[in-house]
Parts: structure tokens; sequence; C-alpha cells
């Protein structure tokens, strides 16, 4: 191993393998701290380093026309030991890239095993790491273990950590029909950076709001796992649909209540019940659906929440949920370098720092690992660009999330609006001028939407080209016309 001051890795996952890998690859020494087989989860089954949990797909790997995809092919350009092991590992899968789980767990055990500058200690680390470990990366994904929880909260204090995530639906802006929809808040009221127009209302009548209701109690809902049963959730986050069983008239009164807003599209009528839309992120691409936090089932939810008059065409960037799964409130407490600001030595991956899906965290620690490498050696690395999936995903994770700084006056016991998200075109900066066609006429419908996700991933390609020094592809004909 080279050197004798390593840096540490504590979990390992795949973001923690990813993140060692890279610190190996770069030159210096690391030690992944793992606690399985001396103590085991209730999710994991084996003792082998990145187990997938639970799919063992890693979604589209369409990389012109699917973010996800698009991330996979920024990873490979970054010598991803997780995407070199799914793609050795390859099952058929459509278009999407699907692993034999049990061949990429042994690949990337035996890979970061066999590194002369890797070595794995079996055990537990139950706390804070120690003092002496000056460049520590966290990756304990979902399931950090209490000792090292509590230590992450008595540096930052008691609402630093979530322990039952609350997920609310969240939808993509320009999908949304403002024809119906409109922009307000309750009773004109503008709060901190607010305009007193700062939600997006969709209004039901009488009718619409029964049948809403009924699909609601009569919906496809999901069982917690175990492990997840035996957490409590308080009642500022009971799913929708427990509300809708409780009485007919309880959401109309929660967060479907309709007073203090007037619909200027029919301004002489009152809604019986609203929902409203609240901005998401800096960008003002995303709106999450407040309070609407929900065990429905995926397809259930797409179903029935398109039927709320605003929403038919509705493009969902994430659907809601709740389940056990503690993750940092970063916005407030990372750096733009993933790391504690309350305590620097300390850098943090994957899932805990608010990130979604294998993918997605095996990406943050690919970061993670590139910037505590960097720092060690001295160097600057440049952030990247927020054109990019990877930068993207970073960027929500470290600041481009709309957070609040304390619970919401509006809605009692609603906790603070960051939530994990999987990486979605709606995280990217939107394009200077929208794509045209060939004859320079305006595309429109299903040919509109395919153009504008392969002019963001192109921008995404030569800005990560850049990034990393390369010299910049030349430009298809049309383009630099």
């Amino acid at each position: 191993m080279s050197g004798s001051h390593p840096i540490h890795v504590v979990g390992g996952g795949l973001a923690g393998s990813e993140a060692a890998w890279q610190i190996a690859e770069a030159g210096l020494s690391v030690v992944l701290h793992e606690m399985r087989p001396v103590r085991g989860t209730e999710a994991h089954q084996t003792d082998g380093l990145a187990e997938l949990v639970c799919s063992n797909s890693f979604r589209s790997d369409d990389a012109a026309l699917n973010a996800v995809g698009l991330l996979h092919q920024e990873m490979r350009r970054l010598g991803s030991l997780i995407m070199r092991c799914g793609d050795a590992h390859q099952v058929p899968a459509g278009g999407a890239l699907a692993v034999d789980r049990e061949g990429f767990s042994r690949a990337v055990t035996a890979a970061l095993e066999a590194h002369p500058n890797v070595a794995i200690a079996r055990e537990e680390v139950d706390g804070l790491p120690p003092a002496s470990w000056d460049s520590v990366i966290v990756a304990t994904g979902p399931l950090t273990g209490a000792g090292l929880a509590e230590g992450i909260r008595g540096l930052t204090g008691a609402e630093s950590l979530a322990f039952f995530d609350a997920i609310a639906p969240i939808v993509h802006r320009d999908s949304i029909d403002m024809g119906k929809a409109w922009f307000q808040s309750r009773y004109d009221k503008a709060g901190p950076g607010g305009t007193g127009a700062d939600y997006i209302n969709c209004p039901l009548d009488r009718e619409q709001y029964a049948a809403f209701i009924q699909a609601l109690v009569e919906g496809e809902k999901t069982s917690f796992k175990e492990w997840e049963a035996s957490t409590p959730y308080f009642d500022g986050c009971l799913p929708i649909e427990v509300m809708a069983e409780r009485g007919p008239e309880t959401l109309r009164h929660g967060p479907m209540k309709p007073f203090g807003l007037t619909n200027p599209h029919n301004p002489t009528v009152k809604a019986y019940a609203i929902v409203q839309l609240r901005q998401d992120n800096a960008l003002g691409t995303l709106y999450n659906m407040v309070g609407f936090q929900t065990k429905l089932r995926h397809a259930e939810q797409v179903r029935i929440f398109r039927t709320i008059p605003g929403l038919e065409n509705a493009e969902f960037a994430r659907l809601g949920g709740l389940h056990r799964n503690t993750y940092l409130d970063s916005p407030r407490l990372l750096d733009a370098t993933l790391r504690l600001k309350a305590e620097p030595r300390l850098r943090f991956a994957g899932q805990i720092t608010g990130c979604e899906g294998y993918v997605e965290s095996a990406a943050i620690g690919l970061m993670a690992g590139r910037f505590a490498a960097a720092e060690r050696q001295g160097r600057a690395l440049e952030p990247l660009p927020v054109t990019t999936a990877l930068g993207a995903l970073i960027g929500h994770i470290t600041g481009g999330h709309v957070s609040d700084d304390g619970l919401s006056a509006e809605e009692p016991g609603k906790p603070r609006s960051f939530q994990p998200m999987n990486v979605n075109f709606g995280l990217f900066p939107p394009l200077d001028r929208a794509p045209k066609a060939p004859d320079g006429k305006r595309l429109r419908g299903p040919e509109k939407a395919q153009a504008k996700k392969r002019a963001m991933t192109d921008r995404a390609r030569a800005a990560l080209g850049e990034w990393l020094g390369e010299a910049p592809a030349p430009l298809p004909a049309e383009a630099a016309e």
C-alpha cells in the first residue's frame, strides 16, 4: 500500500466501494471499513462489497435521452469501478443496464481486495471516527448505525438527520397545465424570499374531490418492510390515503384546504378543494405536491394524481413514499465538496447525502473519493459544471435545493422540504434556447421533449469534456450554422 497516512472510507456499499477505488487509483492509501460479517443488517444477505439489496437494475442506459443513462456515461468516462463491473456482469433487460447481482458484487470485492493501495477492515465504526483519522468518507447508507448517527447529530444538531423518509411526489413544472392551475400563496402571503404567488394551485370541485378520495381509499398500497414497520411517523407525515380513510373531509381541511385562494380562471366559483405544489429546486423546474406523502404503489400514484385538474399530463421526477432512510439535511450541512461544515475532516457519500438509487449513490461516492484525493494531494479540483448529470446531482445535494430553515408556519409539523432525489432532467439548468426542427420551425409534443433531452445531454457531454481538459468534439453541421 502506498503511503502511511490513509484516507478512511466507512461503509462498503456502492458509494463506499467507488470512493475507495477512486482514492486508490489516484495513488493514495485507503482503508475501507465494512462491518459485515461482524455485524449484519436487516437488508443484506452476504458479506460482499457493493451488494445490491433490492433491484438488480441500474435503470436506463440511454445516454442521449435519459438522465440516469447520461450519468452512466459520465461515470464510465471518470473510470468508475461500479460501472466497469456492472458492464462486465450485464444481463438482458432491454434498454436498461441490469446486472447479475452476485457476479457484480464478487467483481467489485475482488477488484478492491486486489488493489495494492486498498486495505479492507471488517469492523464496525461505532460512533464518530477517531480524531486521528484526518480524512474520512462516511458512506453508511440508509441504515446508518445508531452510534454513528448519534455522533453526527452531536456535531450538527438534533434536526440534522431524518430517520423516516416522507416523500411527496415531485412534478416537472413544464408538464403542469397552467390553463387550469395558477400561481398564488394562501391569502397572498409573501414568506421569506416569496412574492405572494409562490405555489401552483390545482382546483377540484365537489364531484372531482369525492372521486379522488374514493380512488385514494381503494388504490393499491405498498407494505412496509420488516425493518421499517417498527419506525413510527408523526401525524404531520401521515400518508394521504390514511388521512382519507379517517373521513372524506379530512384532506379538505388538511393539505387540500381551499381557503385563502381564488382561481383567476373562474373567480366567481370557489373550489371545493385545492392541491398545492411548491417549488422544489432553485431553478424552478420541479414542484412538489404539498402534503402528498403516500404508500400508494407507483402506478397507482400516476393514475390517481393525473385525475387532478392541471395534472392530467403530469410528468413525475419522483413519486411519493414513506420508508426508513437515514439522510442528512445536506444543503445546510455539507459544502460543495461534500465535507461536513461542522467538521471538515468528514465527507459524506451515497444515500445518506440525500440521493436515491444505486447509480446516484455510486456517483456521489466517485466524486467524494476524487475530492478527498485532491485535497490530500494539495490539488485544486474545479467544481463539476452544473450542466452535467454529476454536477446537477451534487448541486441538488449541496445547495441547489430549496430548503426551509425550520418548520413550515403554514403547515405545522411539516419537516424541512429537502428530500432524497434520483437524477433527472429537472435538476439541470434550462437550455439557453429551445431546440428547433431542421427547417427552423418550432417543435411540439413528443418531438419537442426528445429534442430538449438530446440537447441537454449534448451540452452535458461537452461540459464534462471541457472539465476533463479534452479537446471539444466538432459540432454537427446544423448546430454550427
